[in-house]
């Protein structure tokens, strides 16, 4: 895949105010004042709603993610939780008819560009520049991979197979990244991967 990584906006107290009329200092400020410093999704509701954001939920979860990284909040592992991203493409489909594109390397390879690796639990794989292995694989239900980008923390991949209404939708979520950076590369990576693969499957 071809990722780069740059945030969308500038994580600065700069374009913060351009965008939310106030500095991050004000808003770690709030997250405290309303007693939400261990409750991130009420942190995170808090700031979209005062903020008018619409449907954009770009800056209250990276206001919550700098907070994080100012107060050294950690999860039980000891790692923050940083961002988690989802990637979502709707199929006509059945899963069963889907899964073959990401059941071999050469399937694979054909949507995740740059990926070399067997699709087998517990085998490593390279994507670019990236490195990770094959966790759990359920046919026509979910595949998941650890995953390492240079210069950044492991982190966490999992492509999910939902069924509704007649359709599938695909969601490629990932999660554990450690900056803006590497949440929007990716987030723009994954999108651009699965729509490779709904041209493949149409």
């Amino acid at each position: 895949m071809d990722i780069q990584f740059a945030p969308d906006f500038p994580v600065t107290d700069e374009a913060c105010v351009e965008a939310t009329a106030k500095p991050m200092a004000y808003w770690f400020a709030r997250i405290e004042a309303e007693g939400l410093a261990s409750k991130r999704r009420d942190a995170i509701q808090l700031i979209y709603n005062e903020t008018n954001r619409g449907k954009d939920v770009w800056w209250p979860t990276t206001l919550w993610v700098e907070y994080e990284r100012c107060k050294g909040i950690v999860q039980k592992d000891g790692r923050p939780e940083g961002y988690n991203i989802c990637c979502t493409k709707g199929f006509k489909q059945a899963p069963d008819e889907i899964f073959p594109h990401f059941a071999t390397e050469s399937a694979i390879q054909a949507w995740v560009t740059g990926w070399s690796g067997a699709m087998v639990e517990g085998t490593a794989f390279a994507c670019g520049p990236c490195t990770g292995k094959v966790g759990r694989i359920r046919p026509a239900k979910d595949v998941r991979l650890t995953w390492q980008s240079p210069g950044f923390g492991p982190s966490e991949v999992e492509m999910q197979f939902n069924v509704m209404g007649g359709k599938t939708t695909i969601n490629v979520y990932h999660k554990r990244l450690s900056t803006r950076d590497e949440a929007d590369g990716m987030r723009r990576a994954w999108g651009a991967a699965l729509d490779r693969l709904k041209a493949l499957v149409a």
